[in-house]
């Protein structure tokens, strides 16, 4: 497996974000507040990390949503999942909505996403007249059917 070295600046004094295990994907990033925030129903808001990353060239940072505090309780990221890319050098904060019928309530340290680091390719789109075939052809949501 291969591993690239990030610098992190952390101001929020949480343990960098690491990943659970050797099979995880991801690592779990903490809120960096000064007092709980709530979130009603369908309220969203920019909750910060105090993370500051410096990604190299052709890396991004995908934001995902953390499936527990999904499940448990509705609580998901909004954009998901939301690119910091890597000449970005600003604080990264976690757009989060509450999703359930209760108010929600988020503190200092709670694990609210997870932050995925992937690699990139850069494209150059080359128009055309016609597109080659291909056996799926046109078809687009669903029409495949469901069973």
């Amino acid at each position: 497996m291969s591993e690239i070295k990030i610098n992190v600046i952390n101001h929020s004094g949480n343990p960098l974000p690491e990943y659970a295990t050797l099979g995880s994907s991801g690592m779990d990033i903490r809120a960096h507040l000064n007092e709980p925030v709530t979130l009603k129903p369908l309220e969203r808001q920019l909750i910060p990390t105090g993370l500051f990353i410096a990604l190299p060239e052709h890396y991004e940072i995908q934001i995902r949503p953390r499936s527990g505090l999904a499940f448990k309780q509705g609580i998901t990221c909004l954009n998901t999942p939301g690119t910091i890319d890597s000449d970005y050098r600003g604080e990264i904060k976690v757009l989060l909505i509450n999703l359930s019928s209760e108010d929600q309530t988020i503190h200092k340290g709670d694990r609210i996403a997870q932050l995925v680091v992937s690699k990139t390719e850069r494209a150059q789109l080359n128009q055309v007249e016609i597109l080659d075939e291909t056996v799926r052809g046109v078809g687009g949501f669903g029409h495949t059917g469901v069973r």
